[in-house]
């Protein structure tokens, strides 16, 4: 892709973002799109997965800080006079070759615009983007659903990634098998021409290579020329232990291949846990409520609670009020810096039916209880009725 192209696409449209987006909302936007048009959910759909590159590409620009800056600042300067191919000048000038401006070393090693299109687009735009720099490849991002045990304990997973590649048919080039592409006349490899208007002098991505500094006569039938297609994948992920909902796992190199050599992207996994019958989290501990009796609540007893690692006995004092949290140390989630607890709340569980039996005997400790559970209340009233 030339240059041009670069300079004349709007990012921010792609996404339907504002220039001024925070973070969050470019990724909002661009997980939205990219949702609806997945070559997964549009087969066939040829519309789709172009619209699909478009905003894989205004993402992988937008979600990178410095990337981002130097776009901005690029558009900025083109958009305020400067334009491939022409520029507008104001009163006075002198006369001035824009080539200059794009080489990535000018006289005595000065930089140029080629210093900040190379930082933005992987090469210098005063050379072939064909060139042999390396080009590290676009982050990518995922989803994973995992059980409450599996995201506490950890657990490797296959995960199936479609994202745009270097074409298999064509290994990049962009050209038919059996065919390589040629070094573009017109520009000599270069990927720009330089023309003269009167006292100025131009330079503007070649029309015939549209930048890159290559002819391909006999384009790949897969890719149509462009050296990139959708290709899935499956990988093998390591999810660590401890990991929590809605948490954002980064999993080095595992993203796109980088292209000419350079180092693949990162895969972002966004981890979503489905809720556990029995336990609740609350960070690193574990939370679960017990039912007891009252009489077990009043007379002490010793319980059998569940943990993810099997059951423990947890002893509850006589007297233990409904309500009344236990710690046992250790039983909750375990994650590279420490270990959580086990947090069971007790709850009095009242009795829908009695028999009589139960019934007799409960009325008879009410008549033998002497203590009054609710003194301040009854004081408070007396008094206000006083």
């Amino acid at each position: 892709m030339s240059t041009r192209d670069y300079i004349e696409k709007d990012y921010y449209a792609a996404l339907g973002v504002a220039k001024g987006a925070t973070g969050a909302e470019v990724k909002k936007a661009y997980r939205a799109l990219a949702r609806d048009l997945h070559p997964d959910k549009n087969p066939g759909d040829a519309k789709a997965e172009a619209r699909f590159k478009e905003v894989s590409e205004a993402y992988d620009v937008l979600s990178d800080d410095k990337r981002r800056k130097e776009y901005d600042e690029a558009r900025a300067l083109f958009g305020s006079g400067f334009r491939p191919g022409g520029f507008r000048p104001g009163q006075g000038g002198t006369t001035f070759d824009v080539g200059d401006i794009f080489s990535s070393t000018g006289q005595g090693g000065a930089g140029g615009l080629g210093d900040l299109f190379g930082g933005l687009f992987g090469g210098s735009a005063g050379r072939s983007s064909g060139s042999s720099t390396p080009r590290r490849g676009q982050d990518l991002e995922s989803e994973a659903t995992l059980d409450f045990d599996d995201a506490a304990r950890g657990v490797t997973l296959p995960l199936r990634i479609t994202s745009p590649g270097a074409c298999t048919t064509c290994r990049g080039s962009g050209a038919r098998p059996g065919t390589t592409p040629r070094t573009c006349p017109s520009c000599g490899g270069v990927g720009l021409v330089s023309r003269s208007q009167g006292a100025f002098a131009f330079s503007e991505p070649c029309r015939d290579c549209r930048g890159t500094g290559q002819v391909v006569d006999e384009p790949c039938p897969d890719c149509l020329g462009s050296g990139v297609t959708n290709q899935t994948r499956t990988i093998t992920v390591r999810i660590p232990a401890g990991v929590k909902d809605g948490q954002r796992i980064r999993l080095a190199g595992k993203g796109s291949p980088g292209a000419r050599g350079g180092p693949a992207g990162d895969l972002f996994v966004v981890v979503h846990v489905r809720p556990h019958n029995l336990f609740g989290r609350s960070g690193d501990n574990l939370t679960l409520t017990v039912p007891v009796t009252y009489a077990e609540a009043a007379l002490g007893s010793t319980l059998t609670v569940p943990t993810l690692d099997g059951a423990v006995t947890l002893k509850v004092p006589a007297g233990t009020s409904s309500g009344r949290t236990f710690r046992v140390k250790g039983r909750g989630v375990a994650n590279r810096q420490r270990t959580g607890d086990l947090l069971v709340t007790v709850e009095v569980a009242v009795p829908q039916n009695l028999s009589v039996d139960a019934r007799r005997a409960l009325e008879a400790y009410a008549a033998a209880q002497t203590e009054d559970p609710r003194p301040r209340i009854t004081e408070r009233v007396g008094g206000t009725g006083g």
